[in-house]
């Protein structure tokens, strides 16, 4: 057994280098280790579909913090180290090699792993778009300038990574196809007028965007992908195909551990999910207590924030505070860099405040119920950060309107 007197951090990723630099700055001076299945050090998420797969960075760029910080922090880092078992009872995790790690307080940061389509593991030219080895492989496959065809409507776990690549792949010269079951690509997130929006611009660069269609199946000849069968029969030929259907919490280790794995791991609103086990980013799911939902959200800032809770959390004991955020995302597609704070899903009303969609320069309140839900800005940012306090405290529409330049 390898012993950790201390606390460990399984998931080397945004919310694990939170927790473990969010300890340290709080004063915690015991053992800390930091466990991740993949072999490389924490890395930033967000590029991989924007400057990673299109060339312009290198995987290098991508380190949230350079080797030595993590001998400042006085961390033990266990990379290529997959955490296949957890016994509460006995606060140990087991590793895929046969270690067992001893824990005082043990910190869930796995993320989420890519859907798929069955039957396409392992077939060539078909790729997901959740880690560097993926990226890689993906630009790989565009370098040669295939016909991609994505198979999702833009959005992947509430981000825009199917959209952004193929934005990515027409800079690169490939045919694109988009391939949704919606009759509005991307409207599932941002409504049906800026989902048409975006929809039109990715059009305008030469992107064939199918609507209302579901994939039955990835065709292959010799191994390799060569189209995308649609439900109604239709074939899409296809030289390399994205999955981009969401994702899901990487929660099978834990399976018999005595937590509650509902949708991630549930946790209460200060992220404790019980047996002295805490959950941070992607993988944790906890009640929101300003809307009363029970929320799991994969955005890289969020998984910040989370990290950074955790760890007070645990230094504080009983005076713990509940986790609250307004979430942010932020995409960049051709020349528009898109912005949102706040939840969009679930709106059932959105009102253009400063700019207009024609100009494609625009900030808008999303509401739900008569209360402002979220605000997403096209390229306009200053004017967006100003909407966020109204998102924060969920402002009555009637109330925030009096002050607003609402557009006409």
């Amino acid at each position: 057994m390898t012993v950790s007197a201390g606390i460990v951090v399984v998931g080397a990723s945004a919310a694990g280098l939170a927790t473990v630099e969010g300890l340290r700055r709080g004063g915690y001076e015991g053992s800390l280790t930091l466990v991740g299945g993949e072999s490389h050090l924490p890395y930033d998420r967000p590029p991989l579909s924007k400057q990673l797969l299109s060339g312009a960075w290198q995987p290098e760029k991508l380190r949230l913090r350079t080797p030595e910080t993590y001998t400042e922090l006085q961390v033990d880092h266990l990379l290529g180290a997959e955490a296949v078992a957890l016994d509460t009872g006995g606060r140990s995790v087991r590793l895929a090699d046969g270690r067992q790690l001893a824990y005082t307080q043990l910190v869930v940061a796995t993320g989420a792993s890519a859907r798929t389509l069955p039957g396409t593991e392992g077939v060539a030219g078909v790729h997901t778009l959740r880690t560097v080895e993926d990226a890689l492989a993906l630009r790989a496959e565009l370098v040669a300038r295939p016909h991609l065809v994505i198979v999702g409507g833009g959005f992947v776990g509430g981000g825009f990574v199917g959209a952004e690549a193929a934005a990515v792949a027409r800079g690169l010269g490939c045919e694109v196809t988009l391939v949704t079951d919606q009759d509005a690509p991307l409207s599932d997130a941002v409504g049906v007028e800026v989902g048409g929006l975006l929809t039109a611009v990715h059009r305008e660069h030469g992107v064939r965007v199918v609507t209302g269609s579901l994939v039955r199946e990835v065709i292959t000849e010799n191994g390799r992908t060569a189209g995308v069968r649609l439900d109604d029969g239709r074939i899409l030929p296809a030289g390399a195909v994205l999955i981009g259907i969401g994702a899901r919490p990487n929660t099978g280790w834990l399976t018999g551990s005595g937590l509650s794995l509902t949708n991630g791991v549930d946790c209460n609103a200060f992220l404790h999910a019980g047996h002295g086990v805490w959950a941070a980013g992607d993988v944790a799911s906890w009640p929101d207590v300003d809307s009363g939902e029970r929320l799991r959200i994969e955005h890289r800032t969020n998984a910040s924030e989370q990290g950074l809770t955790v760890a007070r959390n645990i230094l504080a004991g009983p005076a713990a505070t509940a986790f609250r955020t307004v979430p942010y995302v932020w995409s960049d597609q051709y020349d528009l860099k898109i912005q949102i704070y706040g939840r969009t899903h679930g709106a059932d009303a959105m009102h253009v405040v400063e700019g207009s969609l024609h100009e494609r320069k625009f900030t808008a309140l999303y509401l739900s119920r008569g209360h402002v839900t979220a605000a997403l800005g096209v390229g306009m940012i200053r004017p967006l950060r100003a909407l966020r306090p109204l998102v924060a405290a969920r402002a009555p529409w009637e109330q925030a309107r009096q002050d607003l330049p609402l557009a006409g």
